[in-house]
């Protein structure tokens, strides 16, 4: 699995489909992205993380930056997006940071 995470509008599906050479269709195949929405809800995060390590390409947004939420909810789901980036990355083969279109290899190398 290649994990690619960065900020918000970073530019990390229009480059991880130009490093693989796929289409809009392959990526909806064979990735999820937008999976920092789904730690809010899951109960358990491992769980989740193993589901989600099952695509080829999972790409979540950072959340974790910038002030902290007032309200105790969004501090908790914001907490739990980035416990959930933590196991991705360990689950992962590849992880890329990408910001501001310009990609940062974290971990192994890209196929």
């Amino acid at each position: 699995m290649i994990f690619v995470t960065g900020p918000l509008f970073a530019g990390k599906q229009d480059y991880i489909c130009a490093a693989l050479g796929w289409t809009q269709e392959m990526f909806d195949a064979h990735g999820v992205r937008d999976v920092e929405r789904l730690a809010e809800q899951a109960g358990d995060l491992p769980t989740l993380a193993d589901a989600l390590a099952a695509h080829e390409v999972v790409i979540a947004t950072e959340i974790g930056g910038g002030v902290v939420p007032v309200d105790a909810g969004q501090r908790e789901a914001r907490e739990r997006a980035g416990r959930l980036a933590c196991q991705l990355a360990q689950r992962a083969e590849v992880v890329v940071r990408v910001c501001c279109g310009l990609p940062q290899v974290l971990k192994g190398k890209l196929p």
